[in-house]
């Protein structure tokens, strides 16, 4: 009831505000129609803020505090058996569980992942994909499995562009185009590239699983978050907000996320999604056959056409896994191991390492103004190559070996001016750029890694719910290029082009040394570089290295910065860099644009270190 009368209060204040245009007295009245919402959203706030209930049997961990901020510490945990890093809480605790009951890292990163599609259905699930780099500690050998999304066959270039040449708007039939457009490469059926989550999920199961646990224990976990639901986070609710009016013109994901169809879920609330319980139930029993054939995969079909779509049944039965050998690099005698395209993310995670080893990084001081600007040049080099060069193998020749060796780094580190911003061939454009995507890490007693990085794209994906399946519909396809001339452009059975960059550390001795990965569209490999280099260079303990506050460039004049935090970059630094050419932009502290690093590094003693990044709601978990 506070909460409606919240909103009645807001209301209240927008038609004042109209009236109020030129107009002293209805000025006034918008003051006060202010003050009554605040005071009401106060009242809300402080009626809804839930005790933490339980999952499994034990206190669920909130992720916020009393005044329903991000907690900014107890995101570790330290053990000796087995960890979990993921973006919720409730993920680490169903992927850890399966730890304890003598499943392997590859049975509980399953586990992991169909829970994070459960309790963050905003950023990943079972209509999405993504990527996976797994350490098998019996071979000693790391391999990539790329389960990213692919184009439906029927797609092309043009399909979104209007006469004007750039990608038109979607507006769903009898919904409202002044609040409910969007890009159709992102919203409504032409968005949906054919999902490879579960497929990859269960190509991981067959041949990495361990046989110790069941499929019932591995789906537990999720199934339960569904039927008997979980608690609101933060981010979840930043992220209703976000797209409110493109959730509350289509009514099958309305009804799962809107209460009462209107009203956006606050933190603290508690949300199921029984339909979800049941298609999870569904691949539990009859495995990937039962996502990408019969019902569930009609149902995905009947949905995407109704919003202009063109995935076909076919589509979705054709849909290939494909393991990969990875990306590999080194930097001061640590061996990093990364995605290969179709992610752009692990040859520039390596080219950017390679060009700053060529600096003596480790005598800078974090976020000093010579770091920021060694960073800032590196990272416009590998978007300049980036630009340039990376697409989908299958489609491009990409020179991969060029890329990744030290001698290209050394070339492209003799370009940089010490006291100058550069600019470089090939420099992208400014990007519409979203945080969205969640990442998570495993280890267990036997050694085995996993890192993965999984998504359905923007908030809610395409916004499209198949009819009693729960589960959002990627919009995947606007990570293709609408120029039919770019390397990334649209082509049926084409993976998009990819920023994610789960990544395998190695010691200078070979033994595993981290498992790590983050969401945040282009600022993915930049955030790992970063981290990555603060526990090697200073041997900064990984939440530690997860807390330093982060800085982002992809153009020729442009750094991205947190002024707050842990480390932040300061008002001198700032300063000093607009002298050496850089444009600068404040993103605040704990800014969830930098990303959401979940990562677990094993220490020299053997101990597990699991940190989780406050931008976000994770928590790392161990025993």
């Amino acid at each position: 009831m506070k909460r409606q009368l919240a909103l009645a209060a807001a209301m209240m204040m927008g038609v004042s505000s109209i009236a109020a245009c030129g107009n002293g007295s209805a000025a006034a009245t918008t003051a006060a129609a202010t003050t009554a919402a605040e005071s009401a959203a106060e009242e809300t706030k402080a009626e809804e803020v839930k005790k933490p209930e339980t999952f499994h049997g034990e206190d669920v961990w909130l992720p916020y505090d009393e005044k329903l901020e991000k907690k900014k510490d107890d995101r570790d945990a330290t053990g000796t058996k087995g960890a979990v890093a993921a973006c919720s809480w409730y993920a680490s605790k169903a992927g850890l569980e399966v730890l304890q009951k003598g499943g392997n890292a590859f049975d509980a990163a399953a586990a992991t992942a169909y829970a994070l599609g459960v309790v963050e259905p905003y950023f990943s699930g079972l209509g999405g994909g993504g990527f996976m780099t797994l350490y098998d500690a019996k071979t000693k050998e790391v391999k990539v499995i790329d389960f990213r999304e692919t184009a439906p066959a029927a797609a092309t270039p043009e399909m979104w562009l209007g006469e004007d040449g750039k990608v038109k708007n979607y507006t769903p039939d009898g919904a409202d185009p002044t609040t409910a457009a969007a890009p159709a490469s992102q919203y409504g059926g032409q968005s949906v590239a054919v999902p490879g989550e579960v497929a990859g999920m269960e190509f991981l199961l067959e041949k990495y699983g361990s046989d110790k646990v069941t499929r019932n224990d591995i789906f537990q976990g999720a199934i339960d978050l569904a039927k008997d639901g979980y608690v609101v986070g933060a981010t979840f609710k930043e992220e209703l907000d976000e797209n409110y009016n493109l959730i509350h013109a289509m009514p099958d994901l309305s009804k799962i996320y809107l209460n009462d169809l209107e009203l956006a879920y606050e933190i603290g609330d508690h949300i199921s999604n029984p339909d979800l319980a049941k298609t999870l139930e569904a691949i539990r029993d009859g495995g990937k056959d039962a996502f990408y054939k019969g019902e569930i995969a009609q149902k995905m079909v009947d949905a995407t056409k109704k919003y202009g779509g063109v995935m076909t049944m076919e589509d979705l039965a054709n849909y290939t896994v494909k393991e990969r050998e990875p990306v590999k690099g080194t930097y001061k005698d640590y061996t990093i191991y990364s995605l290969p395209p179709a992610s752009s993310g692990g040859t520039h995670l390596c080219e950017i390492l390679n060009i700053l080893e060529n600096a003596d990084m480790k005598s800078l001081e974090i976020n000093s103004p010579e770091y920021v600007h060694l960073f800032s040049e590196a990272f416009k080099i590998a978007f300049a190559d980036r630009a340039k060069y990376m697409a989908d193998t299958d489609f491009v020749d990409v020179p991969l070996k060029q890329l990744t060796s030290k001698d290209y780094a050394k070339s492209r580190w003799s370009q940089i001016d010490p006291e100058k911003s550069g600019a470089y061939e090939a420099v992208p454009s400014d990007e519409l750029e979203h945080y969205a995507t969640t990442s998570f890490s495993v280890i267990d007693e036997e050694g085995n890694m996993v890192a993965c990085t999984k998504t359905v794209n923007y908030g809610f994906g395409s916004k499209i719910v198949p009819e009693g399946t729960g589960f959002v519909l990627n919009d995947e396809m606007d990570d293709f290029s609408p120029d039919p001339k770019s390397t990334n452009c649209v082509a049926g059975g084409k993976r998009p082009l990819s920023s994610m960059s789960p990544s395998i550390v190695l010691y200078p001795d070979g033994k595993p040394f981290l498992t790590i990965g983050t969401p945040g569209a282009t600022r993915i490999f930049p955030t790992i570089a970063q981290v990555v280099q603060r526990m090697i260079d200073y041997d900064m303990d990984i939440q530690d290295a997860i807390d330093c506050a982060r800085i982002y460039d992809n153009s020729s004049k442009k750094v991205c910065y947190e002024s707050d935090g842990v480390k932040p970059v300061t008002a001198e630094t700032v300063a000093k860099l607009q002298e050496m050419g850089h444009e600068v932009t404040d993103k605040g502290a704990w800014q969830l644009f930098f990303g959401g690093v979940q990562g677990i590094e094993i220490k020299k003693d053997g101990t597990l270190r699991g940190g989780a990044d406050p931008r976000r709601d994770g928590k790392a978990l161990a025993y």
